[in-house]
């Protein structure tokens, strides 16, 4: 990034931290963006490659004061341990709010005692752990409002797509999912609607084609796309792909 991202003084800006899929095909990190306003710092997605990204494009960790998380699969949370790690050692003590789908703060609790048994130095963080309310319902957070709708992956994962506004801007983010007519309820009048497309032409019940996406186009009424979550067959077929994709290092101010 050619600034710090806690320079720039101009609307809402989405910074792409992490648009890798689980396997970090093609190098890529695990999904992980940082949305930045006068109103707050917000990281959607918490993938386990987290600090490497806070760290490669200079975002502070006090400049974040929710984490929203769209599912539990590694890629996509899996960081929270190690930043509330971090936190502590760096003794925050500005308050961190995490919103997750219903179970969140008992798996991170869980998970960080798997990593890091016997460490303790997270604990006196001021964490707030929220739960998304059922579906098309706003809830207000540090930074945001946010609303979340369940999408189709992995049930287990408690997989869902998130509305975020901030002032009279709206961002829209389809977590992990294949196609569904929720993405078109997300993406409704949205600035910027994050998709992942993990496959070019691969059918998958559980993630989005572009074959698929192109299809169900019509149905998306944003403003703009952008392509996330790209496997390999993506990325060996970029050239092909009319739609703009992600790439890490990238702002949209909105």
């Amino acid at each position: 990034m050619a600034e710090s991202l806690k320079d720039l003084q101009m609307g809402v800006t989405v910074s792409v931290l992490g648009c890798g899929d689980a396997f970090a095909s093609g190098g890529r990190l695990h999904a992980c963006f940082y949305v930045r306003s006068h109103a707050g710092g917000v990281l959607i997605d918490c993938g386990a490659t987290v600090l490497t990204s806070l760290a490669r494009y200079g975002v502070p960790l006090e400049d974040i004061d929710t984490v929203l998380i769209s599912h539990f699969h590694g890629d996509h949370y899996g960081g929270l341990p190690f930043l509330l790690l971090r936190c502590g050692v760096e003794e925050r003590r500005k308050p961190l709010t995490i919103v997750t789908p219903p179970g969140g703060e008992r798996r991170v609790t869980e998970l960080l005692a798997l990593l890091y048994p016997d460490t303790d130095g997270w604990k006196g963080l001021d964490l707030r752990f929220m739960t998304y309310p059922e579906a098309s319902q706003f809830l207000d957070v540090p930074g945001a409002r946010v609303a979340a709708y369940p999408v189709v992956h992995t049930p287990a994962a408690c997989p869902h797509g998130l509305r975020i506004e901030i002032g009279d801007r709206l961002l829209a983010y389809s977590g992990d999912t294949a196609w569904t007519p929720v993405l078109a309820t997300l993406a409704q009048d949205a600035d910027l609607f994050i998709c992942e497309c993990n496959f070019y032409g691969l059918k998958s019940e559980t993630h989005l084609d572009y074959a698929t996406f192109v299809e169900h186009e019509h149905m998306l009424s944003c403003k703009r796309v952008l392509l996330t979550h790209l496997g390999n067959e993506m990325l060996a077929r970029a050239a092909e792909i009319k739609h703009e994709l992600a790439r890490e290092g990238m702002q949209i101010v909105l």
